[in-house]
């Protein structure tokens, strides 16, 4: 893809979301095993967290692990903890020097006790840095975070510190796990599918949707580039005409 830079003065999105999605296709036709397209996609993911730190983006949320990802097989499962550990633990000087905050949503404990304890730490290392927002989802599923923010509600009614009546949808938001986030404006899902995979369900309800047929190790800094220059050219009307 060519390089195409936002128009200086042009609205840059302060919440940018991205399902990092081609892994495997782009190791299939490589000829290589899957875990060569993960190796591949963390590649990606540093180019792409480079270019939006270069381009002002406040925050972004990247879908790394869903909920549904456990049903892949074990060994897949297994390098993919592999790498969480080992670029965790190479990158992590980086990206406290870039001024990037780490953050995740989801559930990662499930990814046991070793690795939850890597990403608290890297999680309390950078929580004072504030040139961007990274936030990482993993074990997600926007369905279950719907649930939670309503059972949440719900127990909150039912200790008589809320009325029903006066529930509405600035407190379900303040109930999901991206509460303390800018509202998303711009979510891009790679490699040519066309559906949102149970990702921030709630919180795509008025982002600009982009589908791009880039296999994710293949998306760079260009590729964010002319995603954030479209952005920049589309009219956001939230309903109005």
């Amino acid at each position: 893809m060519t390089g195409a830079s936002v128009e200086e003065g042009a609205a840059t999105p302060r919440h940018v979301a991205i399902i990092m999605d081609g892994n495997g296709r782009w190791a299939a036709r490589q000829g290589l095993p899957r875990v060569a397209g993960h190796r591949a996609g963390a590649e990606a993911v540093r180019k792409t967290l480079k270019a939006a730190v270069k381009a002002g983006v406040e925050c972004l949320t990247l879908y790394a692990f869903s909920s549904e990802n456990w049903r892949r097989s074990e060994e897949e499962v297994t390098d993919l903890k592999g790498l969480m550990r080992y670029y965790l633990e190479r990158e992590l000087d980086e990206l406290a020097g870039q001024g990037v905050r780490l953050d995740f949503i989801g559930d990662p404990s499930a990814f046991g006790p070793e690795l939850w304890k890597k990403l608290e730490a890297a999680r309390d290392r950078t929580r004072d840095n504030d040139r961007l927002h990274l936030v990482i989802a993993l074990n997600y599923g926007s369905r279950a975070e719907i649930v939670e923010a309503t059972r949440a509600i719900a127990r909150d009614v039912a200790a008589g510190n809320l009325d029903p009546d006066a529930v509405d949808e600035t407190h379900l938001d303040a109930a999901m796990q991206t509460a303390a986030l800018p509202p998303l404006d711009l979510l891009i899902r790679t490699s040519g599918e066309i559906r949102l995979s149970n990702f921030l369900l709630w919180q795509a309800a008025y982002a600009e949707l982009m589908f791009v047929d880039t296999l994710w190790p293949d998306f760079d800094g260009d590729a964010l580039d002319e995603a954030l220059a479209a952005f920049s050219r589309r009219q956001r009307r939230y309903g109005g005409r």
